[in-house]
């Protein structure tokens, strides 16, 4: 994930990017440092932790001297706690961010937030970070990262799901596995592009495609049967929420 937002960040204006692998290739734009070591002098306004959360206490005390007093650390690692990166930088201002699967595309959803106070400044920047690889959300508390994880960090698995049982579906109604799948991903594509560019509510969208009696209404009345579809979406993003919080545990 952190290689594929990288790409996109090098893009942006006034942005003078360096990273930190021991093996990895070239990125233009960037500067490739193989050792924390190798780091320019001149402390990091801005630094970005992209690697496993169990890593973070080995690294972290050598990147902890380079930071600005009043830089920024921002995680993308997940389940890392503010609190346990927090530990290792004494003034640094710590940001926690949650970025889903389609930002490695440009079209993800990107969870922000941070305890402290950021300046103006600070938080353009972040903006511009994490709106360069979709939509950036600011939450008002840590545990809404816990539940947008929930919601949108897993969310793309359960399209996924979807899509796959609707191909399955469609397959079933006698066409070919290769024109099953492009008729509901370009279903789902253009449902979706006219929900983001509709001022009208998702009801109202639905009602659109449904006429009395008609055919929309009847698949629905299915899918909807005894509140199911409702029972079920609940239950799938409580479950991702309660290990969310367990992994942010350590558990």
């Amino acid at each position: 994930m952190g290689g594929a937002m990288l790409r996109r960040w090098v893009g942006l204006d006034e942005l003078a990017v360096t990273v930190v692998d021991p093996v990895a290739a070239p990125i233009d734009g960037a500067t490739m440092v193989r050792r924390v070591d190798d780091l320019p002098d001149a402390p990091a306004d801005i630094l970005v932790i992209a690697v496993k959360p169990q890593m973070i206490d080995q690294l972290a005390p050598d990147y902890a001297a380079r930071v600005a007093p009043d830089g920024v650390v921002a995680s993308i690692a997940a389940g890392a706690s503010i609190g346990s990166i927090a530990r290792h930088f004494n003034k640094a201002r710590i940001v926690r961010a949650m970025p889903n699967l389609p930002a490695q595309i440009g079209m993800g959803v990107t969870a922000v937030y941070s305890d402290d106070a950021l300046s103006d400044a600070q938080r353009r920047t972040l903006d511009a970070l994490f709106g360069a690889v979709g939509e950036a959300v600011w939450v008002q508390s840590e545990d809404m990262i816990d539940r947008f994880t929930a919601v949108a960090g897993s969310g793309p698995g359960y399209v996924f799901e979807f899509a796959r049982v609707y191909v399955a579906a469609a397959e079933a109604m006698g066409f070919t596995p290769a024109d099953a799948r492009r008729i509901v991903l370009a279903t789902v594509q253009g449902a979706a592009a006219m929900a983001l560019g509709a001022d009208d509510s998702l009801e109202d969208l639905r009602n659109a495609v449904t006429s009395k009696r008609g055919t929309t209404e009847a698949g629905l009345n299915a899918l909807r049967q005894d509140g199911a579809l409702e029972d079920l979406l609940k239950a799938t993003v409580e479950a991702a929420y309660a290990r969310a919080v367990a992994l942010s545990r350590g558990e």
